[in-house]
């Protein structure tokens, strides 16, 4: 089993991820998306978006605010509980979540010195202030999740989408939590992307949607591509649940660093609407038109990550494996998540004739979907390149595609070389696709 540095050191190699700021030493536990991260990335969410909103006429799309008025904290409960017990060694001075197998009076882990018997704890909210002059601004948070967006936008949605439960929003977009304890490369980060659906339901039909979402949602990563062996759910205890939370369930994936969550899905019951009215003094129960009632809706909350769904693509993905006495390192994304779907290549760079063609076919192939020219290197190098970017077809113009109009074209995943017309380039890879 291959660990997280063989990763991380593939997507600084390839361009997918790099440390902020690296030349200056970096900014701890945040990430850049390179060139081919930032094309996985979009891919990630674009394949979210479609089967949340686009595949479904129940659920709208939206796209909050980071800055959000200070008594939403305040209604949500971020302002007075949203923080993370945590011990510092007096000896090395490092930090330990204490909700992280750590306890007191054990022994440090880095260290082996004992460590304090009382904990501390610290909010998770970065501040800032909004408004030029320091002396008038008002203290603002970015926000820890996307959720509060949703739902103090319910009133909105209900007036101008005039929605029947059960309906639901969603929204893919950045947080931020100035996390004690960050690490795993980017599985837990200061800034991160959510995709998350807030799903209003009638009271009575929460539970039914709630397993029928985890269900859903489970599916979802094996259909792109996610091994099941690699995938568990987790329903937590009571004790794990939160005070508003009838039921919650973790995804969770296998990761080199052992199994960890990838998505949660809650049952919220009607405890976000309530408290927003609460505070706001707004109205914001839901009027049914059947029985003439107003209540307040259930809540079913899918939330994943898409730095965390990133890195589970990466590694379920990645493989080694050897052709002619020679490691091959290929990553098997899906095709809907590959961040190039073909490379064209000349077979001989020094020949303008073949580097012509093999431009020609390449600017006939790009724009329906994303595609790279190289001549960079040989041919086995330009093939070895493009398997560990997952690229999922190599074509190749060599010297009889002058004569007999045909070139080369290899699957990622067999190696199977097929030659074609060159006026079926397009084509064959769109029926492939």
């Amino acid at each position: 089993m291959f660990d997280l540095n063989t990763i991380a050191s593939l997507c600084k190699r390839r361009g997918f991820i790099f440390q902020s700021s690296e030349i200056y030493g970096g900014l701890g536990s945040v990430w850049d998306y390179g060139p081919l991260g930032v094309e996985l990335k979009n891919n990630v969410k674009r394949a979210w978006w479609n089967s949340s909103v686009y595949e479904r006429d129940d659920i709208f799309g939206m796209d909050a605010s980071i800055l959000m008025h200070p008594r939403v904290w305040e209604a949500s409960g971020h302002l007075e509980s949203f923080a993370d017990p945590f011990i510092k060694c007096p000896a090395c001075e490092k930090f330990f979540r204490t909700d992280e197998n750590i306890a007191a009076k054990k022994p440090c882990p880095n260290c082996g010195k004992p460590l304090p018997e009382k904990s501390m704890s610290a909010n998770l909210m970065f501040e800032t202030l909004c408004g030029p002059v320091k002396e008038t601004a008002q203290k603002v948070f970015f926000r820890p999740e996307t959720a509060q967006g949703m739902f103090v936008n319910f009133l909105n949605i209900l007036s101008s989408k005039h929605p029947k439960l059960p309906f639901g929003l969603a929204q893919i977009g950045k947080a931020f939590r100035n996390e004690i304890t960050t690490g795993n490369f980017i599985f837990r980060t200061r800034e991160f992307e959510q995709m998350e659906i807030e799903y209003f339901v009638r009271p009575e039909e929460a539970q039914a949607s709630y397993k029928r979402w985890v269900e859903e949602r489970f599916n979802w990563y094996v259909k792109l591509g996610i091994k099941t062996e690699n995938l568990r759910t987790r329903p937590h205890s009571k004790e794990e649940l939160a005070h508003y939370a009838s039921a919650c369930s973790d995804i969770e994936y296998n990761f080199p660093f052992g199994w960890s969550e990838l998505e949660g899905i809650a049952s919220r019951t009607d405890f976000d609407l309530k408290q927003h009215s609460k505070v706001s003094g707004k109205d914001l129960r839901y009027f049914d038109d059947a029985s003439k009632q107003k209540f307040y809706p259930y809540i079913i909350e899918p939330s994943g990550g898409v730095d965390r769904s990133v890195l589970a693509f990466l590694v379920d993905s990645y493989r080694e494996e050897k052709v002619r006495k020679e490691k091959r390192v290929v990553l098997s994304l899906h095709k809907d998540l590959a961040p190039v779907k073909a490379a064209v290549f000349p077979l001989l760079r020094n020949r303008p004739e073949i580097v012509k063609l093999a431009k020609s076919i390449h600017e006939d192939i790009r724009g329906k979907y994303n595609s790279v020219y190289d001549d960079t290197a040989s041919i086995g190098r330009l093939y070895r390149r493009q398997d560990e970017a997952g690229t999922l077809y190599c074509v190749t113009v060599d010297v009889d595609s002058l004569e007999d109009k045909k070139v080369t074209v290899r699957d990622r995943d067999t190696m199977r070389q097929d030659r074609i017309d060159i006026s079926r380039v397009k084509k064959y890879i769109e029926d492939k696709l």
